[in-house]
């Protein structure tokens, strides 16, 4: 972990922010295993393999490296089908919606590797509210960890990545942040604290920032970093 990870609070100043969806905003876990186990039984591979590859990685991702003997795009309709019919059990994160309710709406957005119609809906499902546009897994040639998904959402806000602070909970997303020059915070919902090396900082949830000054100049954000 980043030598500047700190137990006290710390202040940082940004423009932009940008959110990973699951884990960060929301909480899709259990729709997310029984979609890829159900999708898995189907094409006759391991259900454990698939849920593992797929979470922070886009779907036409994990199809290819499970059955790349499939039409990918088809296979893509299948698995998409099969989580938007089940939004059971999504729910929004503890300080997800008092951070967001502190942001104004052109300072933020949202860079996952759900498909636009995928993240439209849990988005709504889990109460927060939706971007007029967000980074979704059609917007980007190369998903995480590639730079690609942070750089484009960094150009949507209209900001410089340096100026950007992003917020993620997968090995694969702080890599991505990092590597398009962004702050990373990490949280520790679903990974490790080392595999979660590249964040510059690590959170349990959202609790621990608060936005205590917004104006044309940008976002201070206060945190309160794990020591770790």
């Amino acid at each position: 972990m980043a030598s500047s990870v700190a137990s006290s609070p710390i202040t940082i100043r940004c423009k932009g922010i940008l959110f990973d969806m699951d884990g960060i905003l929301i909480s899709s876990i259990g729709s997310v295993e029984r979609s890829w186990t159900k999708y898995a039984t189907m094409r006759g591979v391991d259900p454990e393999r698939a849920i593992g590859l797929a979470h922070g990685r886009r779907a036409i991702e994990t199809i290819v490296a499970l059955r790349p003997d499939l039409d990918p795009q088809a296979e893509l309709k299948v698995i998409e089908d099969i989580e938007l019919a089940d939004g059971e059990g999504i729910r929004v994160l503890p300080g997800v919606l008092k951070l967001i309710n502190e942001l104004p709406l052109d300072r933020w957005t949202v860079v996952t590797s759900a498909t636009t119609r995928l993240a439209r809906m849990r988005l709504a499902t889990g109460g927060i509210p939706v971007p007029e546009q967000l980074v979704t897994s059609e917007r980007v040639s190369r998903g995480k960890p590639d730079p690609a998904p942070f750089l484009a959402g960094a150009a949507l806000l209209g900001f410089a990545p340096g100026d950007c602070v992003v917020f993620e909970d997968s090995a694969s997303g702080v890599v991505s942040g990092r590597a398009a020059g962004c702050t990373v915070i990490g949280t520790l919902f679903s990974h490790s604290v080392e595999s979660l090396a590249a964040a510059h900082y690590l959170i349990a949830d959202l609790t621990a920032i608060r936005a205590t000054d917004v104006d044309g100049e940008g976002i201070v954000l206060q945190v309160t970093p794990l020591a770790v």
